[in-house]
């Protein structure tokens, strides 16, 4: 019997600062007000609170502990993308002795890891030594291509205030994760203003990364959801019919690939069904201690409502961890998180 996969985290949302501004964004702070309050909550909703934050080692050590007491196997660590940028996080920083938000991350995969996590980092568009530096704490990373369409970074775009939505600078992350062999989750977002053949190209454009460096491990193919007071609020999100479009555009480009559609972000279980008999194969992070910060409105799904969906299908749904089988099976992670790995998988590389 075929299996549906996901991942069991809990999510980390490091900072709100971020370099970028993206029209269709609600997850970065509008502005600075030197609070120090974390963005640490349960599954209830979050705030409309848009001050500038970052966590504190102990507030993150507080999330990381809750989410092993509830099962989870993965640390999802996600921030705005060079927060530094903004002075607050850059002095909050260096009152803490490190120098950049990377140095920070180092440490806090670190007491992941010794809390019996196994880490998966956003960290955006970053340099080849920093990648280096997280390859050796994190059991995988990710930065979603978005699109690989420099049309939509002109003006009036969604990517117009975003110099790391440029597609050369992320295809070059991707593209040196392939390098440093560094299992890699990317994908592409639906419904902001791309053309079909923008969409068909940026699938291209994984799909050939993918044949010089057979590390991606999952593509997302992910729709747009409006977000209350951002510049986007208002633009209608994709179709159902233009999801099952794409999903089996990139099966067919990528037969041997694992697919993933965000539950919350298509919360009918019907859909479900529909996008994964399309094509897809995988339901993504789910968290059952935190909300989805990028997209807080959208409540994860309950894991028994996952299960009673694939089961309706005839398959069967399981939990892996956020580095994929074929890439324990190649070795391609460090010493430091080979002992998790070892207790958390069965031979064939999903959770016991």
């Amino acid at each position: 019997m075929q299996a549906v996969t996901y991942s069991k985290n809990v999510f980390i949302p490091l900072t709100n600062a971020c370099r970028n501004r993206c029209g269709y964004c609600g997850f970065r702070a509008a502005r600075s007000t030197g609070s120090t309050r974390s963005a640490i909550s349960t599954r209830s909703a979050v705030s409309a609170r848009q001050d500038i934050h970052i966590m504190r080692k102990d507030q993150v050590r507080t999330l990381l502990k809750a989410g092993r007491e509830h099962g989870c196997k993965e640390a999802l660590f996600t921030f705005g993308e060079r927060p530094e940028s903004e002075p607050l996080i850059k002095d909050r920083l260096e009152s803490w002795g490190y120098q950049s938000i990377i140095e920070y991350l180092y440490d806090l995969c670190e007491e992941a890891i010794d809390i019996g996590l196994l880490p998966h980092s956003n960290p955006g568009v970053i340099g080849e030594d920093e990648l280096k530096l997280l390859k050796d704490v994190n059991a995988s990373m990710g930065l979603m291509l978005e699109s690989s369409s420099s049309r939509l970074c002109e003006k009036g775009m969604p990517h117009e205030f975003s110099p790391g939505k440029a597609p050369e600078k992320r295809i070059g992350v991707i593209e040196a994760a392939g390098r440093f062999k560094i299992p890699f989750t990317t994908g592409i977002l639906i419904g902001i203003g791309e053309t079909r053949d923008e969409i068909t190209a940026s699938l291209l454009a994984i799909k050939e990364l993918d044949d010089r460096y057979h590390h991606i491990q999952e593509v997302i193919i992910q729709n747009f959801k409006p977000k209350p007071n951002t510049p986007m609020e208002n633009h209608k999100e994709p179709s159902i019919e233009l999801m099952v479009d794409v999903i089996k555009t990139a099966r067919a480009m990528m037969p041997d690939m694992d697919i993933q559609v965000p539950p919350n972000l298509n919360p009918d279980p019907e859909k479900w069904k529909t996008l994964l008999k399309s094509g897809a194969t995988d339901l993504g992070g789910v968290s059952p201690v935190t909300i989805d910060y990028v997209n807080p409105l959208m409540q994860w799904p309950r894991i028994e409502s996952m299960e009673k969906a694939v089961r309706d299908m005839g398959l069967t749904l399981k939990e892996r961890l956020c580095i994929y089988p074929k890439f324990i099976k190649r070795g391609w992670y460090s010493n430091r998180i080979d002992e998790l790995i070892e207790r958390y998988v069965d031979e064939e590389g999903l959770v016991r």
